[in-house]
């Protein structure tokens, strides 16, 4: 009985362009976690050899930088958009709320990763740093709606910061693009209960009728 020969793993030249092949790696770092994914992990789930990864990149930290680099690049250019806006603060604020819900549907693996990171890794803590611009530039906005008079005083600006931008990250935790709504309506329904509220507004009262004297 003659036995069928086996077929070598792939070697050179993969066939995943580095696109494709960082959307894989930022899926299984999104599963296992980036610390607990080794490259041999990452080799078995592309079906690919280690050296194939190699040839697009340097290794597991490359993976890393470009993926958080991607999120990051998506604020970065939301942030530069608000901040060429004229106008009151409020409405500044609210316009990279919604940009940044954007970013966040349309790189949802890159933004989760992004959250995740704990700065554990030179890598991690340059990703970081970029963030706490971000953020900076988030309580600079909140800071100057309060001194407009368009934000309540009786919360720490920086505690109103992390309350809003918290509600637009956990958005990752359960936002799925398929069968749910789009960019627009999440960041109209985000909006709606950061800067309006939960409340309805009461039913005006009619006016009480004049009554005339007999």
């Amino acid at each position: 009985m003659t036995t069928a020969p086996v077929t070598p793993p792939r070697r050179g030249r993969p066939g995943y362009d580095l696109e494709s092949l960082l959307a894989v790696a930022v899926k299984v770092f999104n599963e296992r976690g980036y610390e607990a994914t080794s490259m041999e992990d990452l080799s078995r789930r592309l079906g690919i050899t280690k050296s194939a990864i190699y040839h697009h990149v340097s290794g597991k930290d490359e993976l890393l930088r470009l993926a958080v680099d991607r999120a990051l690049d998506g604020l970065s250019e939301a942030a530069r958009e608000t901040a060429a806006l004229e106008g009151r603060a409020i409405d500044r604020l609210e316009h990279l709320v919604r940009r940044s819900v954007h970013v966040l549907v349309e790189r949802l693996p890159f933004v989760t990763l992004l959250l995740r990171v704990r700065g554990n890794t030179k890598v991690e803590r340059r990703a970081l740093a970029r963030r706490r611009e971000f953020d900076h530039m988030v309580g600079e906005l909140v800071r100057q709606a309060g001194a407009e008079g368009d934000v309540r005083s009786d919360v720490d600006p920086a505690v109103v910061s992390r309350l809003l931008f918290g509600l637009v990250n956990s958005l990752t935790e359960w936002y799925r693009p398929r069968g749910g709504m789009g960019a627009d309506a999440l960041a109209d329904a985000v909006c709606k209960i950061a800067f309006t509220g939960l409340r309805h507004p009461p039913a005006p009262q009619p006016a009480p009728s004049r009554r005339e004297d007999a």
